[in-house]
């Protein structure tokens, strides 16, 4: 039987292997579209989203396109590694990162940002997922980190590319507000001046929480006064797009945050 120690280097070199390769496996992924001669025509690809939307919407429903977007999307498991390619000549690059427990509906936050493609069932993240938006002269890299309860260990280290931390809880589960709470006060520890989105989800449920009851609980009202914080209602579904709760509020905020200087 071999010592513990010994299994433990071994577990350590297979995580950073893993990792190093699914670095690899992104930046290849990224050049290839991004490189001259591809043939993918994202702009276009949006504009048939967009018409697709607007013809599955219910008689009297209004589909609004917001400002000119594209975006490209991405589930590698990487375990301990955060893509942050360099900004292209032609757009600031930008980082949101995006974190909160498990089930609190962080990929389909990300998913109806970027698409707003209509899905029954959005699989939880086993690892990271990572979601470039570009609108307004911005390339946006969206990094979810899966919230369970060993990948919050790894939360910190994506702490310092991050321009904005966009923090997603389930309004909904009562009996982790406490965790979620401790752990969104341990990362603002961190980074004490990082402007921080946090979006009080699933407010189509009828047991949601409100955001003055979250932001109570969460102890949003003890924080500096020196960070820029916002707390937004939710609704990560594609019947909620029109509704106060929309997705999108969030996405016009962050291009907001982001386009200040």
């Amino acid at each position: 039987m071999a010592p513990p120690g010994a299994l433990r280097d071994l577990t350590l070199a297979l995580g950073a292997a893993v990792a190093a390769l699914g670095s690899l496996l992104f930046i290849a992924w990224k050049i290839y579209f991004r490189g001259a001669g591809t043939g993918t025509d994202w702009g276009g690809w949006w504009e048939r989203e967009l018409r697709e939307l607007r013809d599955r919407a219910p008689a009297g429903d209004a589909v609004r396109a917001g400002p000119s977007t594209s975006c490209l999307s991405t589930g590698l498991w990487v375990p301990g590694s955060a893509p942050h390619p360099p900004a292209s000549p032609q757009l600031d690059w930008r980082q949101v990162l995006v974190l909160g427990l498990d089930g609190a509906g962080k990929s389909s936050v990300l998913h109806y940002i970027c698409s707003q493609t209509a899905k029954e069932r959005i699989a939880p993240t086993l690892g990271f997922n990572s979601a470039q938006l570009y609108v307004e002269g911005l390339e946006m890299d969206l990094l979810e980190v899966g919230g369970n309860q060993n990948l919050r260990a790894y939360w910190p280290h994506y702490l310092s590319q991050a321009h904005v931390l966009v923090f997603v809880v389930d309004s909904v589960d009562r009996s982790r507000l406490l965790t979620a709470r401790q752990e969104l006060h341990a990362l603002l520890a961190a980074e004490p001046r990082l402007p921080l989105v946090v979006l009080a989800n699933k407010q189509d449920k009828s047991n949601a929480l409100s955001t003055a009851e979250l932001r109570e609980a969460l102890a949003l009202h003890t924080l500096s006064g020196q960070r820029e914080l916002f707390l937004l209602p939710t609704s990560a579904t594609w019947a909620s797009l029109s509704t106060a709760t929309s997705v999108l509020h969030v996405k016009s905020l962050l291009v907001t945050l982001l386009s200040q200087p």
